[in-house]
């Protein structure tokens, strides 16, 4: 073998060995900002539900929704990074926003990434809109407990994208689905979200008075069992007990005492001071104007 060979051989080897580390930096880059992403996005929600001034987080989380959607125009393909960004959206579309038009555009952006990363997880629901109520519980049918919680981040952006939208019966028409959804959840793995699909279901179960066709009986079913799974803890479960059961029954001596139990509760852990903060004040509200409704 002459020396040119040799060098040649080398040179190939190295040159071999130079686009693999660099396959394998780019690599790893790649997993470390996808990586960084989730983790900034968790933080980012993270320290939201920790703060305790509410006016602080309408006037300062819009300029993250759109560095987040950023972040999702950047990695489209990114499941737990659009699961985020339908939290994060959906949750200051029913907290925060002043306008209509504010909440159904915000509302509808959290299903999109919802949708979106339910498709990217199980092409099955890419299209779940086009199929039949029948079809879809079917398709509920193969859920299994890993997928319970995705699933719940998408029926409820899907129940907020239809609240937002109340005014269009096409997307009212759409909450029966929801409503197999949120159930499929419950008998999946009832503890997702510390319990918030019984509560979703609960609030559903309000909308209509036993005149006309409703079950309040299921409502309480639910809301005594979201109360329970979250130990007392998330606030807002009683004022949405009061809110929607007690005040669609008249229920005056149920609506007063679980108000004034929110009042009088502590704030509770750090992922629950926001919700809390905002269920004291609406509590605070709620009884303010009670002599007026009943």
């Amino acid at each position: 073998m002459d020396v040119l060979t040799i060098k040649a051989r080398i040179i190939k080897n190295q040159l071999f060995k130079a686009a693999l580390l660099s396959l394998l930096v780019l690599s790893v880059t790649a997993c470390s900002l996808a990586d960084a992403k989730r983790e900034f996005a968790e933080d980012l929600s993270a320290t939201i539900l920790e703060f305790d001034d509410p006016e602080t987080i309408k006037k300062g989380v819009p300029t993250y929704l759109i560095l987040l959607s950023t972040m999702i125009k950047g990695d489209p393909e990114n499941a737990e990074l659009l699961e985020a960004g339908a939290q994060l959206y959906g949750a200051y579309a029913s907290s925060f926003t002043d306008t209509a038009d504010s909440k159904k555009a915000l509302a509808n952006r959290a299903y999109d990434y919802a949708s979106r990363a339910m498709c990217i997880r199980d092409e099955r629901f890419c299209d779940v809109k086009k199929i039949s109520y029948f079809d879809f519980k079917k398709l509920l049918a193969s859920i299994d407990q890993p997928q319970a919680e995705p699933l719940f981040i998408f029926v409820s952006s899907w129940a907020g994208a239809i609240d937002a939208n109340s005014s269009d019966w096409n997307a009212v028409a759409e909450l029966p689905k929801v409503k197999a959804g949120i159930q499929c959840v419950i008998d999946t793995d009832e503890m997702v979200s510390n319990g918030n699909a019984h509560l979703y279901m609960a609030v559903m179960e309000s909308l209509l008075p036993p005149a006309l066709g409703g079950k309040p009986e299921l409502a309480k079913m639910h809301f005594d069992r979201a109360i329970e799974l979250s130990n007392g803890k998330n606030l807002m479960v009683k004022v949405l007990y009061a809110e929607k059961y007690a005040r669609m029954l008249f229920d005056r001596e149920l609506h007063d005492v679980l108000l004034k139990q929110v009042l009088d509760a502590d704030v509770g852990s750090k992922d629950l001071v926001l919700i809390n903060t905002l269920a004291k004040h609406k509590a605070a509200e709620l009884l303010s104007n009670a002599d007026d409704y009943f």
